[in-house]
């Protein structure tokens, strides 16, 4: 099944697939951006066409996710690992504690880092389980009073997500960098949202925070300037030089979201891209298991074992041969993981279904 310009179908777990659409947009603009004469990557930041860019970015995000008005929407750096420090550095005061939920290998990152900045509360762990399922909210033993709750909410390795808002007395901080624009979220329940974009909606460089006003109101008076929300808020996401490409193509992507029906026909299409591989898992229980429990599973990365250490070397290597690549597993789940976000194509899902299928018969 031939792509575009005969590309792979990419299921890497990141950078992302990015849609073919606004690839050739990008390429249109790339050595002159709208007539400007120089392309997004050469002009000043403080250019009235790149203010424009950033502010269109800004209001089609809003508009994508329903971002309330007293949120501010910033264009950071340093990937969500930035953010596992700085959120506890600039929330997590003296005398407080703040409560982790950790359902992934990312959540326990994040977890590892604010333990460096102050006290913590590890209110889930499901290492013991091998980061199988995710837990309801209403059942782990929260603090009301912790300066926040943090929790990720679909974790990439083992394919693990949460499918709906938590409610929290505590103010709710999540990573919701593979999952962002893949599914309705309610804004309100969050006090901070922040994702990386090399998932869902661009590539890598930049960090988008959706961060609550009171919130932004909690951060230290002498708060390194680099890492203060503050600082970032006032000045527009150009307290220093922000990743203008990649804020360029969040731009396209939140557009081509737009025009194709919004977070909730994405939903639709991922939602349908997932049941049909996890159909095939489940087809087939002799020969593939599913590593997350049924109601757990993510819509966004779907991870699966075969028999055998040699039947998953040989699905790997034919699967690369036939053009579906970047599916090998994390070495803490092994066996094959399918990172299939917002911009990965039906026909991928189905080219894999398939491949699966024919995989199974031929070794069975």
């Amino acid at each position: 099944m031939n792509q575009p310009f005969d590309r792979v179908f990419n299921f890497s777990a990141g950078p992302c697939t990015l849609p073919v659409e606004v690839l050739e947009e990008a390429k249109e603009d790339l050595l002159n951006y709208k007539g400007v004469g120089m392309s997004v990557m050469e002009m000043s930041h403080r250019s009235k066409p790149f203010e424009a860019i950033l502010a269109q970015a800004e209001a089609d995000l809003r508009k994508l996710l329903g971002v309330p008005n007293n949120y501010k929407v910033l264009f950071l750096q340093g990937g969500a690992s930035l953010q596992f420090s700085m959120a506890p550095l600039c929330f997590l005061g003296a005398g407080q504690s703040a409560d982790y939920v950790v359902t992934g290998a990312w959540g326990e990152k994040a977890y590892e880092a604010a333990n460096l900045v102050g006290a913590t509360n590890l209110a889930y762990d499901g290492k013991g389980i091998n980061y199988n399922d995710v837990p309801k909210f209403d059942t782990i033993p929260l603090n009301p009073n912790a300066a926040y709750v943090h929790f990720t909410s679909n974790e990439t390795i083992h394919g693990v997500q949460f499918h709906s808002d938590p409610t929290t007395e505590a103010p709710l901080i999540c990573d919701m960098s593979s999952d962002i624009i893949s599914r309705p979220v309610d804004v309100s329940k969050y006090a901070m949202i922040y994702a990386g974009a090399q998932k869902n909606m661009g590539p890598a460089g930049v960090t988008v925070v959706i961060i609550r006003d009171d919130l932004l109101e909690k951060v230290p008076a002498k708060m390194h300037p680099i890492l203060d929300y503050r600082l970032h808020a006032k000045n527009g996401s150009m307290y220093n030089t922000p990743p203008c490409w990649s804020i360029y193509m969040c731009g396209l992507v939140y557009k081509y979201i737009l025009r194709h029906g919004g977070v909730a026909g994405a939903q639709e299409r991922n939602l349908w891209k997932s049941k049909l591989i996890y159909q095939t898992i489940d087809g087939a229980p002799e020969f593939f298991k599913g590593h997350a429990v049924h109601h757990a599973r993510s819509t966004m990365n779907v991870t699966f074992t075969l028999p055998n250490d040699e039947l998953t070397a040989a699905f790997l290597k034919e699967a690369e041969a036939t053009h579906l690549d970047g599916l090998k597993g994390h070495r803490s789940v092994g066996g094959i993981r399918a990172s299939i976000y917002n911009a990965f194509p039906l026909d991928g899902c189905q080219a894999l279904a398939k491949f699966m299928w024919e995989f199974a018969t031929k070794h069975a």
